[in-house]
This record gives structure tokens, sequence and C-alpha cells, in this order.
């Protein structure tokens, strides 16, 4: 690279300095002083000033106070109003010399003030310290760019992981289960849709936050991991289980948080994303009125999200097709579901899923299993 050309890159990435004074005394005199190391630009008065920093915005202002068209101080409002401007640094320069002109200006948002005559050196002084300062402020908010990207990215590749460990684990019960087909789906998705609903009441705003229902929409498919634990001679019975065989059966809701129990140890902490998956399979067959199991837990005892999960998982009991049954009505599985508020479902619940039967019906049928 020869000389004229190293010069030429030198000159173009020297700071830009914007000159807004009428007075063509002080712009020669201001261009004199500050060509030899920066680029100088020129505006006669506030309102030429807007339009070059709009089509051009400097590194830094200096600004005469007293100007014909738009004065200094309303320049200098309207650049810290507007987002894209108002980081820019402004220098007032003018003979205004009042502690109440100065104290205008830095409260309008100015960086400095200088009264005329100028001082060569003090200007120069003024100018480098803020241009310093700026440069330090900008690097400082590229860092924090960056750095909420990168959260944000994480956040989504630690979500994305949950959720692949979690229909991980789903696919593995499902290979062992006898309800196939599209009962993990469409249960996902009543769940999301009682989840939102419950929301908007104002008893659940702050329990069901988004993070939360996103998390247990996901866990949901795991209600039933704790099956891969009964044998196949109970599991894929077509018939009526025994009473002993029935024993054996519930014991999959301690099977499973036991698994997701070991699991959640392995990650060396207390509160792990896998909280609602060990929930949900320990106490999706609790009931309201205390009758069910393991545990035999009763009313806001029992976790919400297993509340939540106990009725999508009855619904789709009802209106899907089974070895050792058909599948009931729609209508049907809502009048046995409201008969069942404050038995075995938990009675907001049953209101919620009664406002959104449509919605479940729905989904029944379009993901209905062939």
């Amino acid at each position: 690279m020869n000389g004229i050309a190293s010069k030429n890159i030198e000159e173009e990435l020297r700071p830009v300095v914007l000159v807004v004074d009428d007075t063509p005394d002080n712009i020669t005199l201001l261009s004199g002083l500050l060509k030899d190391n920066y680029k100088v630009k020129v505006a006669l008065n506030g309102e030429k000033a807007i339009d070059m920093i709009s089509k051009s915005p400097p590194d830094i202002i200096l600004l005469d106070v007293m100007m014909p068209v738009m004065n200094g101080y309303e320049t200098c409002q309207i650049l810290k109003e507007n987002e894209a401007w108002r980081d820019i640094p402004i220098i007032f320069l003018t003979s205004k010399n009042e502690v109440e002109d100065e104290s205008k200006g830095f409260e309008l948002g100015a960086a400095d003030y200088i009264t005329k005559p100028v001082n060569p050196v003090i200007l120069l002084s003024r100018i480098k310290t803020h241009l310093s300062l700026k440069q330090a402020s900008d690097f400082l908010k590229s860092k924090n760019h960056y750095l909420k990207a990168e959260v944000s990215r994480r956040t989504k590749e630690i979500a994305l992981i949950q959720e692949v460990s979690i229909m991980a684990m789903a696919a593995l019960a499902e290979t062992r289960d006898n309800e196939t087909g599209y009962h993990i789906q469409r249960t996902k998705m009543f769940v999301k849709e009682l989840c939102n609903q419950l929301r908007k009441k104002e008893k659940y705003a702050d329990i069901l936050k988004q993070e939360v229902i996103d998390l247990i929409v996901a866990s949901a498919p795991l209600h039933d991991i704790g099956k891969v634990g009964i044998p196949d001679s109970i599991l894929l019975k077509p018939g009526k289980l025994t009473e002993e065989e029935f024993e054996i059966m519930k014991t999959h809701t301690t099977l499973g948080r036991d698994a997701i129990q070991r699991a959640e140890q392995l990650m060396n902490r207390a509160e792990t994303f896998l909280r609602y998956p060990k929930e949900i399979a320990y106490s999706h067959h609790e009931k309201w009125n205390g009758r069910g199991y393991p545990q035999g837990l009763s009313g806001e005892s029992i976790p919400i999200s297993a509340r939540i999960i106990a009725l999508a998982d009855v619904y789709d009991a009802l209106v899907s097709k089974r070895v050792y049954k058909m599948p009931y009505p729609h209508a049907d599985a809502v009048e046995i579901i409201q008969k069942e508020s404050g038995e075995h479902f938990d009675p907001d619940i049953v209101t919620a899923f009664v406002e959104l039967n449509e919605t479940f019906y729905d989904i029944a049928e379009m993901y209905k299993d062939l």
C-alpha cells in the first residue's frame, strides 16, 4: 500500500465533528483547529444540522446556542429525544456564560459547555475526552448486545435439549404401552389448552407463567413413563386386571417418579427442569377427594401440573378406542368429567375444560388414531 492510499484510509477513519454555528469567523476558526485530527462538517443552523445528522450522524457535535431558525437548545432537545441520535456527545459553544445558561444545557443532555472565546487547548482536550467516553460506551453496548444474543441462543438451546430429553424418555415408555398412536400428541395439546385457559383466571396468573406452561406441556408425555417397569402380562393384558394386578399397575407412578429422580440426581441440583415430569409421573392418578394413589393426596396438595394432566389423560382415554372398550362420544365424556368435578378432578380445571370442550373435540378428531 502506497503512502497516499494509507493517508486516505487514515483520513476516512477520523472521527467526524459537526460544527453548528451561523458565524463564518467561528466556523473558520473551529475548522482550522480541528482539520488535522478530525473530519469537519458544517451546518449554519439547527434545522440544517438535523437534516445532515439524519443522513449521516457525526461522532460529536459542537453546537452554538444563539442561531436563527432553530437555536442550540431546541436543536439539542430534538437530538436527545431521538433514540438514534441521543448518544452523540454535544458540546455547547457559546458566549452565554450565566450559570442558568450552562445548567439548561446540561439539563437538555449536553456532554459539555464551553464559553467563547474558545481556548483551543481546552476545546481539543474536551473533544478527545468525550470521544473516548463515547467509544467506551459504544463498546459496552456492543458487548451487551452480544451477551443478550448469546444468552438468548443458549436459553433456546437448553430448552431444546430439555424437550429432546423428555421426548426421548416418552418414546421409550410408548414402546411398551398399548396406548399407541397420537395419544401423546393429543395429551400435550389438551394440557396446553387447559394451562392457557386457567392462566386467564387471576388465581392462576402468577402460578402458570409462560415458562411453567412450556415445561408442563413438554413434560406431559412422561406421565406414564413408569409403565416401562410393569410386566408385559399386566401392562398388555386385554381384559380387566385382577385386584393384585391392579396393585402392581399402580406402582407405575412410583417407578416413574424414581426413574426421573435418579436422572435429576445426576445434575446435582435441588431444582431442575425435571421437577414437572417428576410431579406428573408420581401424582397424575391422585384425586381431588383424596381417594387416588399413590399418596392419597387431596385438593390443592396435589401439584397443579398433575391435576391438569389427570383430566387431559382421562378425557383422552374416554374418547379413544382401546382393546378393552369402544370410544365414548365427546358429549358423554364431557358429562362424565363434569360429574367428577370436586371428586376426581379439580373444579377449576373442570370449568376450564367445559369452556374449552369444543376445542378438545377438534383436537381429538384431528389426531384420531387410525
